[in-house]
């Protein structure tokens, strides 16, 4: 790497070295005519990380701008290391969700545990102290040495960084589909809490102050990580592409600390986290941001290898940094401030005003280029998009229709499905707090706001089946269900953040199905008031050219204005009343029942219409407000077999249902704004009143499930044989 120092800009452009970093031909002569001249080497990386799509959204940009961004809750959207969204009484909750895909099929334990860290790290760098995560994991069919494999490692990683740090991890979800067998999906939410005067931004500004570098020491670790990001997989290729990064979460939670006391210092201008791209993004977009430039003397750099080149700094993503911009003449109350903290900060440049990254090294300039051509001025692709023959034949289908013919056996194979089955496994292994009032497992997990009878409710749903489906309805129902599962826990919706996992925008029928499922996030976001505050996009997720599905994960996050708000989906009392809100038609078109009993997907997915949902998730809302719900959860993967499975879970209650005579769909449809909730007898008129509902039966002192199809007896199970189906699942796939 030493002979790069010496590489002549027009070697750089003769051996086409560019190429190597991730440019085109195209791109590479754009960058020519920004300049007025060829770029040497160092300034070609620099334009390499931050041109590529992981960084400048240069293919998604033009769908992304349809998204809903603003409202009157929202106080930060896109743009920023994470949104902030207004809950009252000067309060704000801070929140955003990222993935680290294509690290964690490589290196799974590090690649979660470095997921968890940076997200934890573009919250606090908000000004905001973390309160929880959450995760969304895709894997292979879990039938294999590798998925498991990969399972157990991204389950440790996240749980060995975030338990470390001290921030628990109160909710998610994993999902099990073939696609996903060389590409898991890792994403992790962060969420966080800050004052409305506390809240702080990246930005660069004032000439003359002081950049600051806090944090652990850089090294050679993900060097071009954003490019690698950005590229597909092949299933033959055993070389890892880049040395990835690895998490030191000890020095993670000392650098949240200090950084959450440096965020109240007068003295602090702007701060960042150093990501994707490490101190290039971090340095070049708090620059754009502010409209300076910033000059750094690389020779100040800590560094954990010896002899390292600018090049290797700049792109290094070396975990556990952060870069602040302080007024001048104040610096060392803010080094000693991280010194308290056993952390290493040291000045190493200045804000400018000449609107150019300017890099020293060893006494010689080593990169020189304006700002706005690195961040601005990077270009923004409108690819073409084609239905795929597959979409019109699946629309073409008739309806599937299950043929179910001993439904106590179908029941209990349903619950053993590892997408359906209890995650107690993974979230046994994630620590918990005091203020987790609602934890893994619940419809939405509920956190209180400290000092305050306020609380969070927090969620990450997606259901990829739908989307590959129909892309359209997929995203719309998202969207859809995250809110209801906001709901059911007793908060109102606030906003979205999403983290949208798709194959090679290249490819037109790839493109088609980021259109939209952008455009059903879009119409589900309008019509429940839920703007989407920020994101992230991973791109090329694909190997041997097969793509996953599509899977753009939702993470949303809602206000309860009281504790005595919280809702549950456990049964209470024996002699409850059971309803079911929304109705249920036979619609089976990628449910868990026609992937158990096809091995695959295939139709239509179940409808969704965006009115009737938001009526039915008012009146849900209206009836926890009113004190009249016992219980209440949403329907989703598995119907109502699942959900009910659920709500007995503890095993202290039963039920006795009459059902209509198609059993298969009664239990196992997965139609859409659908809840099942409990009432106590003696409300049972006011809730009448207020929600249109169908009573199925009642909660019964007898733990067993009794179901009668038209006054015929049609299924008796105990409940403990669910219980331990549902339960058991995944510890005997993984023992």
């Amino acid at each position: 790497m030493e002979r790069q120092y010496q590489l002549s800009a027009d070697q750089v452009q003769k051996d086409k070295l560019y190429a190597q970093m991730g440019l085109t031909e195209e791109e590479y002569e754009r960058i020519q005519k920004l300049l007025g001249r060829l770029p040497n080497y160092t300034e070609t990386g620099l334009f390499s990380v931050l041109w590529s799509e992981h960084c400048s959204y240069k293919n998604s940009k033009p769908v992304l701008r349809k998204l809903p961004t603003t409202g009157p809750q929202v106080l930060q959207g896109p743009g920023e290391g994470a949104g902030v969204v207004d809950i009252g009484d000067d309060q704000a909750v801070v929140f955003k969700i990222e993935s680290h895909n294509h690290p964690s099929a490589v290196e799974p334990y590090h690649g979660a545990g470095t997921g968890v860290g940076g997200i934890l790290r573009d919250v606090f760098s908000m000004g905001a102290r973390p309160i929880a995560v959450l995760n969304s994991l895709r894997l292979g069919e879990l039938d294999g040495e590798r998925t498991e494999h990969l399972f157990r490692e991204i389950v440790a990683g996240m749980a060995g960084y975030g338990n470390t740090v001290g921030v628990p991890t109160v909710g998610g979800e994993v999902q099990f589909d073939p696609c996903y067998e060389h590409n898991p999906l890792v994403n992790a939410m962060a969420v966080g809490l800050v004052d409305h005067g506390g809240i702080r931004k990246g930005l660069a500004l004032g000439a003359g102050n002081s950049v600051i570098y806090a944090g652990a020491p850089t090294g050679r670790d993900g060097i071009h990580g954003a490019t690698f990001a950005s590229v597909e997989f092949a299933s033959d290729d055993e070389q890892e592409p880049v040395a990835l990064q690895i998490g030191y979460p000890e020095i993670g939670k000392r650098l949240m600390e200090a950084c959450l006391e440096v965020v109240g210092s007068s003295a602090l201008v702007g701060i960042q986290d150093m990501g994707a791209a490490g101190l290039t993004s971090s340095s070049a977009e708090m620059a754009s941001k502010a409209g300076t430039g910033i000059e750094m003397n690389l020779d100040l750099v800590p560094q954990s290898e010896e002899n390292m080149t600018a090049y290797e700094m700049m792109l290094s993503e070396s975990q556990e940094r952060m870069l602040l911009v302080v007024k001048k003449g104040r610096e060392q109350e803010v080094l000693d401030l991280f010194k308290r903290h056993d952390l290493d900060a040291c000045v190493i440049g200045k804000v400018t005003d000449d609107h150019k990254l300017r890099l020293f090294h060893l006494g010689e300039v080593r990169a020189e280029v304006p700002v706005a051509a690195l961040v601005d001025n990077a270009p923004v692709y409108h690819r073409s998009s084609r239905e795929p023959e597959y979409y019109r034949e699946f629309q073409a289908m008739d309806a599937y229709v299950p043929q179910v013919k001993d439904v106590k056996d179908i029941f209990l194979q349903l619950l053993q499905r590892p997408t359906v089955a209890s995650k107690s496994w993974v979230y046994g292994q994630f620590d918990q707090d005091e203020h987790t009032l609602l934890g893994p497992g619940s419809n939405a997990a509920v956190v209180g706001v400290p000092g305050t009878d306020k609380a969070l409710a927090l969620t990450t749903d997606c259901n990829s089946r739908y989307i590959y489906l129909d892309p359209y309805m997929g995203g719309a129902i998202a969207v859809a269900e995250a809110a209801r599962n906001i709901v059911c826990s007793g908060g109102k919706p606030l906003a979205i953040t999403d983290g949208l996992n798709f194959g090679s925008p290249y490819k037109p029928e790839i493109f088609w199905q980021i259109e939209r499922s952008v455009e059903g996030i879009k119409d589900a976001c309008n019509a429940l008031d839920t703007p989407v505050i920020g994101g992230n996009v991973s791109l090329s997720n694909e190997t041997d050219g097969e793509a996953i599905y599509p899977t753009p994960i939702i993470g949303m996050a809602g206000v309860l204005e009281s504790t005595s708000l919280i809702t549950t989906k456990h049964f209470k009392e024996a002699g409850d009343l059971i309803y079911l809100i929304g109705s249920t038609e036979p619609e089976f078109g990628g449910s868990e029942l026609q992937k158990m009993l096809t091995g695959d997907i295939s139709g239509r997915p179940p409808q969704l219409d965006l009115e009737l949902e938001q009526k039915l998730q008012r009146q849900v809302s209206q009836a926890i407000r009113s004190g009249v719900l016992q219980s209440a959860t949403d329907l989703a993967d598995g119907g109502l077999a699942v959900a009910l499975t659920e709500c007995m879970a503890e095993g202290s209650f039963g039920a006795s249902l009459e059902l209509g005579s198609d059993l298969a769909s009664e239990l196992f449809s997965e139609s859409q704004s659908r809840f099942l909730v409990t009432v106590a007898p003696e409300h049972q008129g006011t809730f009448e009143d207020l929600v249109e509902a169908t009573l199925l039966g009642r909660t019964t002192s007898e733990p067993v499930l009794t179901i009668s199809s038209q006054g015929t007896p049609a299924l008796e199970i105990d409940v403990e044989q669910l219980v331990q189906a549902w339960k058991g699942a995944l510890p005997c796939l993984l023992s």
